[in-house]
Order: structure tokens, then C-alpha cells, then sequence
């Protein structure tokens, strides 16, 4: 009887019955679907190949899943590019203390192979991991250990809230090149204004086939000092000096140049520059003090025999000291500063740069062009705060426009202005320079030759940033290769 009556009623109310059929099917999907994530979710919670704890996982770009999880060729050798930085700063530093409580790098299961240390090497296949025994365990992820002790070692400290020295020492460090090339070359550069007419370019160099089991004739170390005087004219002053009166720290900042050196110290750079020049010697004596979080970390473009690295330790400094050039002597209290660091190989290598404070943010802008401009890195335009990086943008060209005199080389020109555009997702950024000054040299190699521009001027950035609006002013230094 109630089958009857049932079916009977699907006959009549077919539109009823139809809609109750849907809404039973989409009822039974969805409990389908919520078994199989709670399943999927209750296998991956057992997999050895994810880490377990915290609420977000940091992965990188354009990574399979999958392929990870399984072991495929997508998920061979990944590695997150300047972890030591998203740990401190971009993930788990001031800017972001409201909305991430702790951040936990880890390595997680790892193939590796074993050996013991004495006879005959029976290679044997271990999973491997590494993690910060503190941040795993806030995460609640921490290992279950049955015998021993599981802390924080020297080593995991300075990882995650380096001292002054150890951040330091990590950043900014010299190199030896792969293999040995007269084209490579490393080196400290540093600019200060000790007026708003007066400013120093300085740079400790040191190129060629470098190394330090060699201390003959095929390498060694170079003094530039460019003083732009009160009057607007520019004196330069030099020193070269053999490899054996080059002294160079592969593990911190340290370098001596002859008479002149660097040394870093607590985070604090102690600068001792000796040069000769026409109008005399140049002799500076200066502390050069980076502000809090003003730094960017180091990145290396690689590509063949290709290489170029980049790190700004003090994208924003103060120095204080005393600036001695053709018998005047000046003394320099909180001067706005500067310090970044290159090292590479230079053959037929140019560049666009730029780097300035304003009243509330810093920028660095730049990019490299290779070998016969092939292989250019792409341009980025990075603002810093007080809290570090604020955002990074990309931009693809600079717009130069007008003409005006420059010095240094007889009928050089440099542009009066540029724009340049960077945007990243929904931030948008505009960047305008007036060149207020502008010094030449001549840049020649085998496939050009070209005027290389050293330009200070005033600029104005607008736009938009993480939801906010920006509009910031101030003066900074820029660099350009212009063709010949």
C-alpha cells in the first residue's frame, strides 16, 4: 500500500518530485565530498612527506603538490629561495607580529646518503630533516624524543634572531669565483653626503684571477674615491696595490686595501680610505651605522659563465667621521649614507640602479644586462620601511627623457629626467627622478662602448601598497649606461 501511494504521488506531482530528488542527490554529493577531504585530510596527516603543525605552509612557486608528496621530478631539489630572510622578516618580522605568531623553517625528509667514517664507504639511503627544535614545538609539531635533549643550537639561534655580528657577517661576505677569471671582480661601495652640494663615491675594489692561494700578478686590489666638491666640480683619487697587500674575509665583511680597510663590527662599519689624486691625497675616516631592517638580501643571477650577485646591507645609514681631500678637512656627524656589495664576473656587463630615502620609505631599484645584453635580469623596484622590505615590484623598462650637460668626460650628456612604472598584483608604484647632477666615465669593453652615468637627483614616488595609499619625496643616487 505505501508503495503504491508513493509512486502514485511521483505521477501526480512530478515537479514536486523532481525537485526533492535534486535536492537528495546534492545532499548525498556533498557528504560524499566531505568524506573524501576528511579522508584525504586524515592520509596526509599520516604522511611522512608533509610537515605537520602551524596553520599556513610556505611552498614555492609553481610547485606540484603532488609531485612533492610522491617523490616526481617536480618535486626534486626545490629549495625556497632567502629563507633566512622570510623567516626574520618578510614572514615573521615586526610588520606582520599581529597576524603570524611563529614562523617554523624545516627540511623535511630529505634523501641523503651515509658513510662511515673510517673504511670502506657502503653508501645507506636515510630520510633526512632539519627544523628550529623552538619553532616546531610553538607550532605543535615538536619531536616526541625518548632519550636526550632537543633544543636550540648556536646555530638555530642566529637562524631565526641573529646578533648584529651574525646578521651581518651573513649578508655581506667576499666570494672566490668558481673558477679563475680576469673578469671577475668584488666590491664594497659606499656614498655619503656631507652637504646638500657635497658628496663621496667610494669604493674598494678587488678583481681578477682571485685567489687566495695565489698572491702573484694576476690579481689584486684597487682604490676609487670620487669627491664631489662644493663648487660642483669632482676630484678623483686612486690606489692599487698587488695581491699580496690584499687581505680578504670570506665569512664577514672584512677588507684591507694597502692602507685603506673595512671592518664590521656589531653591525657597525669601520672605513679607513687612503688615495691619491691630482690635487693631492684623499684621506676618510668614518663609522657607518645601517639603519634598523634597512637591508636587502643577497641574490645571484647565474647563467653559463654568467654571474652577477647583489646585496644591500645599509640601504639606509647614517656616517659620522672626519673627509680630508687636497688639504681641507671637513668633519661628518649623521651624514646619510649608503652600502651595498657586488661580486661576479663583469665581461661586457652594464647595469641600471638606483637607491634613495625619503621621509618615510627607501627605495633600490635595478637590473642587469649580460653579455651582449642577453640574459638580462629582470628589473625590480624594492620599498623599505622601518620595518623592512614593504613590498618588491617589477618593472620592465625606464623611460629617460631630455638632455643635459654632464661631467667628467667632454660633450657627454645625461637625461634630464626618467619614469619608471612597477607593479606587482594589484600595487602599482611610480617612480620620477629630476637629475639634479650628473658624472661621466667612459665605459668600453668588447662589444660597446658606452658613457657610464653616475646621477643625483630629486625624486617623488605615488601610488598604491598593500592597500594603502603612497606618496613619499627625497633625494637619492642613480646609474645608468648610455651608448657612445
Amino acid at each position: 500500500m505505501i508503495g503504491t501511494l508513493a509512486f502514485r504521488h511521483l505521477l501526480v506531482k512530478k515537479a514536486r518530485s523532481l525537485f526533492l530528488l535534486l535536492g537528495f542527490s546534492i545532499g548525498v554529493g556533498v557528504m560524499i565530498v566531505l568524506l573524501s577531504v576528511g579522508e584525504a585530510m586524515l592520509d596526509q596527516s599520516r604522511d611522512v612527506s608533509l610537515v605537520g603543525g602551524g596553520e599556513v605552509t610556505v611552498l614555492p612557486q609553481g610547485i606540484d603538490i603532488e609531485a612533492m608528496r610522491t617523490g616526481g621530478l617536480g618535486g626534486m631539489f626545490f629549495t625556497i629561495e632567502r629563507a633566512r630572510f622570510l623567516t626574520r622578516q618578510a614572514l615573521g618580522g615586526e610588520r606582520n607580529r599581529d597576524l603570524v605568531r611563529i614562523v617554523a623553517p624545516a627540511i623535511e625528509g630529505k634523501l641523503v646518503y651515509l658513510c662511515p667514517a673510517t673504511g670502506a664507504c657502503r653508501p645507506t639511503a636515510v630520510r633526512a630533516g632539519g627544523e628550529i627544535p623552538s619553532r616546531a614545538a610553538a607550532l605543535g609539531a615538536g619531536l616526541a624524543v625518548l632519550h636526550g635533549r632537543w633544543a636550540d643550537s648556536p646555530a638555530d639561534s642566529a637562524y631565526v634572531a641573529p646578533t648584529p655580528q651574525q646578521l651581518y657577517d651573513d649578508l655581506d661576505r667576499f666570494h672566490l669565483p668558481r673558477t679563475r677569471d680576469s673578469t671577475w671582480g668584488e666590491w664594497h661601495y659606499f656614498n655619503l653626503v656631507t652637504s646638500p652640494d657635497e658628496w663621496w663615491y667610494i669604493t674598494f675594489l678587488v678583481g681578477g684571477e682571485v685567489s687566495l692561494a695565489d698572491r702573484g700578478d694576476r690579481w689584486g686590489g684597487r682604490m676609487l674615491v670620487t669627491h664631489r666638491r662644493p663648487d660642483g666640480r669632482h676630484d678623483r683619487y686612486t690606489a692599487e696595490v698587488p695581491a699580496a697587500r690584499v687581505s680578504m674575509d670570506t665569512s664577514r665583511a672584512d677588507l684591507a686595501i694597502g692602507e685603506s680597510w673595512v671592518r664590521q663590527r656589531d653591525g657597525t662599519y669601520r672605513l679607513h680610505v687612503a688615495a691619491r689624486g691630482a690635487r693631492g691625497r684623499a684621506r676618510l675616516d668614518l663609522l657607518v651605522r645601517p639603519k634598523p631592517n634597512r637591508y636587502f638580501p643577497p641574490v645571484e643571477l647565474r647563467e653559463d659563465d654568467f654571474l652577477s650577485g647583489y646585496v644591500v646591507p645599509a640601504l639606509a645609514a647614517t656616517a659620522s667621521g672626519r673627509a680630508c681631500s687636497a688639504g681641507r678637512c671637513v668633519e661628518v656627524r649623521d651624514a646619510p649614507a649608503y652600502h651595498d656589495h657586488n661580486w661576479g664576473v663583469w665581461r661586457d656587463v652594464t647595469w641600471e640602479w638606483g637607491a634613495a630615502q625619503g621621509q618615510s620609505v627607501s627605495f633600490l631599484y635595478g637590473g642587469v644586462y649580460g653579455p651582449g645584453e642577453a640574459g638580462s635580469s629582470p628589473f625590480f623596484l624594492t620599498l623599505v620601511d622601518s620595518l623592512g622590505v614593504r613590498r618588491v615590484l617589477r618593472f620592465g623598462r625606464i623611460d629617460y627623457r631630455g638632455g643635459r650637460v654632464a661631467d667628467g668626460l667632454p660633450g657627454a650628456r645625461a637625461p634630464e629626467g626618467f619614469t619608471l612604472l612597477g607593479s606587482w598584483e594589484a600595487d602599482t608604484v611610480r617612480l620620477s627622478v629630476q637629475v639634479d647632477h650628473a658624472l661621466a666615465s667612459e665605459a668600453s669593453a668588447s662589444t660597446y662602448r658606452r658613457t657610464f652615468l653616475q646621477m643625483r637627483g630629486r625624486f617623488e614616488l605615488e601610488g598604491r601598497v598593500l592597500g594603502e595609499s603612497l606618496q613619499d619625496r627625497g633625494q637619492g643616487f642613480f646609474e645608468t649606461y648610455l651608448s657612445r
